[in-house]
């Protein structure tokens, strides 16, 4: 694997990682307002982002690349409003979108084709992600002025649960 590649792999994996941090963070955001089931979708997205970074660690060192961590940035621990909240994580998810896509887009550059079908599953990921995000960012529009939704919408979140993604994905 050419040098650019997997510097660029492992700012994927370290961006990852920080996703993981910031959804970790959020899940805290939640817990200390008791809302159980919308720190429970932020857990679930903690642990989805790791198993992220993890594909990226496990490919860099497949193609006998070397692996470099670096320093995770402190993610925000307050946020204005729920609404607010689920604002940061679409917006963030459209940015990590535009990083896969920029990976895709130095993979085809590189004619590094094996690098291209690994990043196919994260570009499908994506689209699964900022669905996911904007579903409930537009759940919470709708009921900004019907705030007992709230308590149906948490109940609804606490029922996501972490499904790994299969070995050969």
């Amino acid at each position: 694997m050419e040098e650019k590649m997997q510097d660029a792999l492992n700012s994927q994996l370290n961006a990852e990682l920080y996703s993981s941090y910031l959804y970790l963070s959020m899940a805290a955001y939640f817990e200390s307002k008791d809302m159980a089931g919308f720190a429970n979708w932020m857990r679930v997205q903690a642990q989805e982002e790791l198993a992220h970074a993890m594909k990226f660690y496990d490919y860099i060192a497949q193609r006998g690349g070397k692996i470099t961590l670096t320093q995770i940035n402190t993610p925000p621990t307050e946020w204005e409003s729920d609404l607010a909240v689920f604002e940061h994580v679409y917006e963030h998810e459209k940015m990590v979108t535009g990083l896969i896509n920029k990976l895709v887009d130095l993979a085809l550059s590189l004619s590094d084709h094996a690098t291209n079908n690994f990043l196919q599953w994260f570009v499908a990921e994506q689209v699964e992600e900022e669905e996911s995000a904007s579903g409930v960012l537009r759940k919470l529009k709708l009921m900004e002025d019907a705030p007992g939704g709230i308590f149906m919408l948490d109940s609804e979140l606490a029922k996501r649960v972490y499904n790994p993604p299969a070995k050969s994905e």
